[in-house]
């Protein structure tokens, strides 16, 4: 049979496609964009015939029907980073969140730690190959084609076709839904005066010929937004997102300072708007990659003057960064912060951010506190921590003491708090 046929063959209606899903069935589902909305709706429809199946996803994006306290013994929800879709479910119990490296993820999936019986996952039109594309997330999902028995596609012409290791082909695939919805868009972040100037002191301390690692938020956007004269910048990052496009519209990204993968942008997953999609699609100088390549410490600590650039909730008087709980309550997850910032230190040149607002609730709590609320989830420790920036400045941690470094936070804590965490700290013996 021709590829044509094979693909006419497995074509049905998202009904016919989840009822391939059996109970017991582990579900893998591709990171944010990456989600298919047809056979998510359709699943959640029938979500009462099921019975113990589970969803595994990194960032869920759209609350599908499947989302509900009354239906987990169902279908029930596992997280490997939280999101606004799935983080009242983790922290009212009916959702669950597995601790992890966004670098580890896929040989999780591999060495059967988390099971992978069942794929859904978004991808372009099939090429003349029969190929189709998982750009919009080939994160974990790769390692669980892999590794499932049954492969479904939500096929959609708005999805860009990539290249890199992110294919799967016609004859690997269960069945296949056909969609013409438009791809999920998120926004530019809103950039506020503490936003821009903390994007200030990190844009300052980037050199020409970086390659970068960026987030989604407003403080990397920030950064993002004062990088557009700098040149011969590289890209190797999880996230491919519209700032990343601003910065190669502007001329600033070349890749040509590159170790490996010169002249190209790297990512795992792709999360902005449909013009950023359109960009991607078959750019030759764009690749996407699992996360165990793009996230592996190792290899990524090999490009030169890697910086690193990630957010968190609050930081300690000697360094440890609680970047996703709110005390003992899950809020995110760890991702790639520990994955980056350890691939930072690693590289020649390399720079790990820190980056986050001095306060929170109105000025009214200091984000840089004597010791993290009890219960805080540690993202990145005291040894891995560089350069921690608010809007009053920078503090670099590496080589320094505990006393250094709690002078240090202090004088880049809110004027407000300085004093309080002074007297904090000489109660803690770090001053």
């Amino acid at each position: 049979m021709s590829h044509l046929e094979i693909y006419r063959s497995k074509r049905c209606d998202p009904e016919t496609a989840v009822a391939l899903v059996r109970d017991g069935d582990a579900i893998v589902v591709p990171t944010g964009a990456g989600e298919p909305p047809a056979l998510l709706t359709a699943l959640s429809d029938r979500r009462k015939s099921l019975h113990g199946v589970s969803i595994h996803q990194i960032l869920a994006v759209k609350k599908f029907g499947y989302f509900d306290p009354e239906t987990v013994d169902h279908i029930r929800h596992s997280a490997f980073f939280l999101g606004g879709a799935s983080r009242t479910g983790a922290q009212q119990g009916w959702c669950d969140v597995i601790p992890s490296h966004f670098s580890e993820i896929p040989s999780l999936i591999r060495r059967r730690e988390v099971k992978a019986d069942v794929v859904f996952a978004l991808a372009s039109p099939m090429d003349e190959n029969g190929y189709f594309a998982l750009g919009l997330g080939a994160d974990y999902t790769m390692a669980a084609v892999e590794m499932a028995r049954t492969i479904i596609l939500e096929v959609n012409p708005n999805v860009p076709y990539t290249f890199g290791k992110c294919h799967v082909h016609v004859s690997q695939v269960s069945a296949i839904v056909e969609s013409e919805a438009p791809v999920l868009e998120v926004g530019m972040p809103v950039i506020g005066p503490v936003q821009e100037a903390i994007g200030s002191y990190v844009a300052d301390l980037i050199e020409d010929g970086s390659t970068l690692q960026i987030g989604y938020g407003g403080i990397p956007d920030a950064v993002v937004m004062q990088l557009r004269g700098k040149r011969n910048l590289g890209i190797h990052s999880e996230m491919i997102g519209d700032g990343i496009l601003s910065l190669v519209e502007a001329g600033a990204v070349d890749g040509s300072r590159k170790q490996f993968d010169v002249g190209r942008i790297i990512g795992t997953f792709a999360l902005g708007s449909a013009r950023l999609y359109q960009f991607m699609n078959r750019n030759p100088n764009l690749e996407m990659h699992p996360s165990d390549y793009t996230n592996d410490p190792y290899l990524a600590g090999r490009q030169p003057k890697l910086v690193a650039i990630n957010a968190s909730l609050q930081i300690d008087l000697i360094g440890q960064c609680g970047s996703e709980s709110l005390a003992h309550a899950p809020y995110s997850g760890t991702g790639g912060q520990s994955d980056f910032v350890r691939a930072a230190n690693r590289s020649e040149g390399g720079k790990a951010f820190i980056v986050l607002p001095s306060t929170a609730k109105n000025d009214t709590l200091s984000r840089i506190v004597p010791v993290l609320s009890p219960g805080t989830h540690v993202s990145t420790s005291k040894n891995d921590v560089n350069y921690v920036v608010t809007e009053f400045g920078v503090a670099q941690l590496r080589g320094k003491t505990l006393r250094q470094r709690a002078a240090e936070l202090i004088s880049i804590a809110h004027p407000d708090f300085r004093a309080e965490l002074r007297a904090q700290a000489k109660s803690l013996g770090l001053m």
